[in-house]
């Protein structure tokens, strides 16, 4: 594993233009403290971000994870041109001719993909915990990891998109392409929700459970947006009498499609090489 790992980041730090997205990628998730310091003014009062609760423990974690799932896209350039690249330096086929097999080829790009994604968790557990008790009303031990479980969601969810990314570029070979097809997966998904619907199902809770098990849609499941858990929001809710009950947990079988679909995307990718006249 260390020998495949060594040979993939020696081609990653050898690109300069990866270099700067995955530096550039760090960079920006650090920005999410600078979130602390924005000021706002409504209906001419001044209020800050961090003291209106978003950094309290343990709504942070959500929050965070949820904010930083956005970013992954700078990666996903990187995960894609990465084995685009393959096929158009040839370093693929001289892998193979050095004793590299396909499936040591494959397993090679998934711990990177691993990697990238651990080290994105990594930072973000140590980011939240700086920003927490920084900033958090609440630091008694058994409430800041309450919900620590969306740090693992957020991992997981990395992993599962760069698999996605890496199958987009094994199949089609060209990073132009491979990113322009992961695009018009998702607007597939996004028609045939509406399509679902509006026109065949037309119940809301019905197409929810289906849509559930389509990959893009299931990584969303695993971290839902955190806006409607602020503590601001829901006050003006109970005001204008427009509760809303949504569960934001982390569930059994929302991290069981999303491993289903990541292993779908790895030995697809494997099988796609080891068919494919290189």
């Amino acid at each position: 594993m260390k020998r495949l790992l060594s040979i993939e980041f020696s081609k990653l730090w050898g690109n300069r233009a990866a270099r700067v997205l995955i530096l550039a990628y760090f960079i920006l998730l650090s920005f999410i403290a600078l979130l602390a310091s924005v000021n706002f003014k409504i209906i001419g009062i001044d209020f800050r971000l961090a003291d209106q609760g978003i950094f309290n423990f343990p709504y942070i974690w959500h929050f965070n994870t949820w904010i930083a799932a956005f970013l992954k896209f700078f990666l996903a350039i990187v995960i894609v041109s990465m084995m685009a690249n393959e096929y158009t330096y040839g370093t693929l086929k001289q892998n193979l001719i050095d004793g590299l097999s396909k499936k040591e080829f494959i397993f090679s790009k998934f711990i990177t993909v691993v990697v990238f994604a651990a080290f994105s968790a990594i930072f973000m557990f140590f980011l939240t915990l700086i920003l927490g008790y920084s900033f958090s009303s609440y630091t008694e031990t058994s409430i800041v990891f309450t919900d620590i479980v969306y740090i693992f969601a957020y991992f997981l969810k990395l992993v599962a998109f760069f698999s996605f990314c890496l199958f987009a570029g094994v199949l089609v070979k060209r990073s132009a392409f491979a990113l322009g097809f992961v695009l018009v997966w998702w607007i597939a998904e996004g028609i045939i929700f509406l399509v679902l619907r509006w026109k065949i199902i037309k119940d809301g809770a019905i197409t929810d459970n289906i849509m559930q098990f389509f990959p893009l849609d299931a990584m969303a499941n695993l971290i839902k947006e955190p806006f409607t858990r602020f503590e601001t929001v829901r006050a003006l809710e109970m005001a204008n009498g427009t509760v809303s009950i949504k569960d934001y947990g982390v569930h059994w079988y929302s991290v069981l499609i999303v491993i289903i679909w990541t292993l779908i995307f790895i030995l697809t990718s494997y099988r796609i090489v080891k068919k494919r006249d290189l």
